[in-house]
């Protein structure tokens, strides 16, 4: 009997993948970026503190990008480094870069927070882009990419951003999770119900960030000024996504597993503020997957039912993963195939313990 009910709720896992799987994830894989000649003004900005090395790579690739009519807003936050030096220079070179200084936070207010918002209210166009420092736009053409997402009027454009392909197992995992992360956050946007963004590639206009009163809600919480906020922009503003790879910005992966569970868990941290309808959503699929590898694990040490046990598992390998493989190549991600069974599980077990340690150890730092 406890073996048939094991069965039915593994049954029931497998079933909640399929759904997610055929009406949120393979719209997604066959999703083409909206097209647009329109060439709008942008202010694309990025806020670095002690990042002088990546702004060197990263400047000149912005400045460089080809675009009629752009700026590059950059929001020195309480740098020590060089980076006065270097952009007092650049300065000087482009007409269509500017300097915000932040030389002290007020008390109590997150610092990446205000000096985004610093950097907005400074923005001489209507249309942002923003961009971490560690960050690098795919393509010159990133920015017209970007804005093509307006064309369907939205106020809101959500990009893709995957880290670079580096050696080893934790790079692997790295990517696999920024794709499944990708999976999930593009493809409910495209099903009209947005719930986070990544400010590695993230684009609204000026007029909805204050009609949303900016980071109001949650400017004294770490992490957030990006999912947080089209949180509250989707109440009231139309969401699009652009996924092409010219639209992409690459990310430098951490390097060490200690240093990518620590950015996990900021992350992580936030996903307690999301909509309530949003937890359960994504809470189901999340819950179903880490079930789904217990509830294996438990049938196969209780040794019985393999017929039934070998159907369900395979229909879900067969048809599940190889959706996500669909998803992968419409967004240029090469994942490596025979790791895809390891790193789906290593995944899942991961995301259990690291959301378990969120909710016991809640300290969570910021640099």
């Amino acid at each position: 009997m406890v073996t048939l009910i094991l069965l039915v709720l593994l049954a029931l896992c497998v079933l909640v993948q399929l759904y997610f799987s055929f009406f949120y994830f393979l719209p997604l894989a066959k999703y083409k970026d909206p097209e647009s000649d329109v060439q709008r003004p942008v202010s694309v900005i990025v806020a670095a503190h002690d990042e002088l090395e990546n702004l060197i790579e990263l400047l000149p690739m912005l400045l460089d990008q080809d675009y009629p009519e752009f700026e590059v807003l950059l929001v020195n936050d309480r740098s020590e480094d060089d980076t006065e030096f270097y952009t007092y220079e650049l300065e000087k070179q482009y007409p269509n870069f500017r300097v915000v200084t932040v030389k002290k936070t007020p008390e109590y207010l997150n610092p990446k927070k205000y000096a985004l918002a610093l950097g907005i209210r400074a923005a001489k166009y209507e249309h942002l882009l923003f961009l971490d420092a560690d960050c690098r736009p795919c393509s010159p053409n990133w920015i017209k990419n970007m804005q093509g997402g307006y064309e369907t009027g939205a106020e809101v454009v959500l990009g893709y951003s995957p880290y670079a392909h580096l050696k080893g197992f934790l790079n692997h995992l790295i990517r696999y999770e920024t794709l499944l992360t990708g999976i999930q956050y593009l493809s409910h946007a495209n099903k009209g119900k947005p719930y986070m963004g990544v400010g590695r590639n993230l684009s609204y206009t000026k007029g909805c960030f204050f009609k949303n009163k900016g980071f109001a809600s949650h400017i004294k919480t770490m992490g957030g000024d990006d999912d947080l906020f089209v949180r509250d922009a989707a109440n009231n503003s139309k969401v699009s996504i652009v996924i092409s790879k010219d639209a992409q910005t690459e990310s430098i992966p951490k390097k060490t597993f200690r240093e990518w569970l620590v950015q996990k868990r900021r992350h992580l941290s936030v996903g307690g503020r999301y909509k309530a309808a949003d937890r359960r959503r994504i809470g189901a699929f999340v819950l179903a997957n880490i079930l789904f590898y217990i509830l294996l694990v438990v049938l196969l040490v209780l040794n019985s039912h393999f017929a039934i046990l070998g159907a369900l598992v395979g229909l879900r390998y067969l048809v599940v993963l190889p959706i996500y493989v669909m998803v992968a190549r419409r967004l240029d991600e090469k994942i490596a195939l025979p790791l895809l069974p390891v790193l789906d599980v290593v995944y899942f077990i991961n995301y259990l313990f690291l959301g378990v340690s969120v909710v016991l150890y809640k300290k969570i730092r910021w640099k």
